[in-house]
């Protein structure tokens, strides 16, 4: 008999959780309906050698991090209020405001919450917030977005 341990079956995407640490400010723990962004390209740049025309090489070009996209449902109060004071503090409404930029890490749950993976980001400032759409003849949830870029 196989030993049930050692069996490793896919995570399921909908457990996950988002905690975002903004000096400055109290951070925070958010819920979010989706997470997309976690990803990395590091770019080919072909290059031909004089004199030789039956190929080119690859050359390692710098790596990008396209930005992180936290989408949830629209809640009024308390709930988002860390979130867009961090949002608000980018927009330069008062001068000598400080800009903070955050670390933060999104984990992956098992099914019994216990953690899985994880992905760190640095230096991440929130450059897009994006309110929900509203539409009378729809019965849909309310989403907002959070956009941030970051380092890495």
């Amino acid at each position: 008999m196989a030993n049930s341990s050692a069996r490793k079956d896919p995570l399921p995407v909908y457990c996950f959780k988002v905690k975002i640490e903004v000096d400055g400010f109290s951070g925070f723990d958010a819920f979010f309906k989706t997470v997309s962004g976690l990803k990395y390209e590091t770019e080919v740049t072909d290059y031909k050698e004089g004199g030789v025309n039956l190929w080119t090489h690859k050359v390692v070009g710098a790596t990008k991090w396209p930005n992180i996209v936290l989408s949830r449902g629209f809640c009024a109060g308390d709930a988002m209020k860390p979130m867009l004071e961090w949002r608000r503090s980018w927009l330069n409404e008062s001068p000598g405001a400080i800009l903070t930029r955050a670390n933060g890490t999104i984990t992956m749950l098992y099914t019994d919450l216990s953690p899985a993976c994880s992905w760190e980001f640095v230096k991440g400032w929130p450059c897009k917030w994006e309110g929900p759409d509203l539409d009378a003849s729809k019965s849909e949830l309310a989403i907002e977005k959070l956009e941030i870029a970051h380092n890495g």
